[in-house]
């Protein structure tokens, strides 16, 4: 069954707990790991600019958002620049390793990431960057956060069919893992990545890092943070901690009885 960009095969989860046992966590890499739009942001303006798009007049946080924030490379080309998608791949690619210089010295993880990485860790949830980056940023990103030996897999947008919105990086991730959807949930912090992890039939921690809560909202995630320090998140862990425990605790009761 083909599955479109923000389309649910389920029901939309208002709390993480139905995933108990949690098996997996997934996560997107940029401005979900680290708070890297504004570099993105920079990058995007100045060497515009420079070209004298859209009349010389700097593109707005606003316009970012819309047009560029989360989507895939070969798409914010062919918005950019619509009549030469060849000189927007080439202009994107310059753009990249521009970000990757300003990353070097500038890039910072979400709060409380490190906090969400000794959870996961603790409990040998399995865990996967999926993300619309290029290869060189995401790699570059996780080292630079001292995640190179935290996930099992990376997987690309540029490595599947389609890229985000569509579920096919996080389907790819799930098959990778050996991890069912009803077991996994999805953190993102762009509307085409949030509808990506939905569509895939996961519930969406998003967050509000930089992108407005209106529009993330749309996407339909279970819930909304501000970052991995929110009491939100916690509520909604224990909350899913809660629920194995009782199911485990209904599986051996089941096992005693049988013998």
């Amino acid at each position: 069954m083909t599955v479109s960009p923000g389309e649910n095969s389920g029901d939309s989860p208002s709390s993480l707990s139905r995933l108990a046992p949690l098996k997996a966590v997934l996560l997107d890499i940029d401005g979900t790991l680290c708070d890297s739009d504004p570099l993105h942001y920079y990058a995007f303006r100045e060497m515009l600019l420079e070209i004298g798009f859209n009349g010389g007049v700097p593109i707005t946080e606003d316009f970012f958002v819309e047009n560029i924030a989360g989507k895939h490379n070969e798409d914010i080309a062919s918005i950019l620049f619509p009549e030469d998608h060849q000189r927007g791949v080439k202009f994107v690619e310059d753009k990249e390793a521009m970000f990757r210089r300003l990353a070097k010295e500038q890039l910072t993880p979400v709060n409380g990431l490190y906090k969400l990485k000794k959870w996961i860790e603790d409990r040998g949830l399995k865990r996967a960057a999926v993300t619309n980056a290029p290869r060189p940023n995401a790699e570059l990103m996780i080292s630079l956060l001292g995640l190179s030996d935290f996930f099992d897999c990376l997987i690309l947008g540029s490595d599947c069919e389609r890229a985000k919105p569509f579920p096919d990086p996080y389907l790819k991730a799930l098959e990778l893992l050996n991890v069912s959807k009803d077991h996994t949930f999805v953190c993102e912090d762009s509307v085409s990545g949030i509808k990506a992890g939905v569509a895939a039939g996961m519930p969406v921690v998003g967050l509000t890092t930089r992108n407005p809560e209106h529009l993330l909202m749309e996407a339909k995630p279970a819930i909304l943070i501000k970052d991995y320090e929110d009491p939100k998140l916690w509520a909604a862990l224990e909350e899913l901690r809660q629920k194995g425990r009782s199911s485990n605790s209904c599986i051996l009761k089941h096992i005693m009885a049988i013998k």
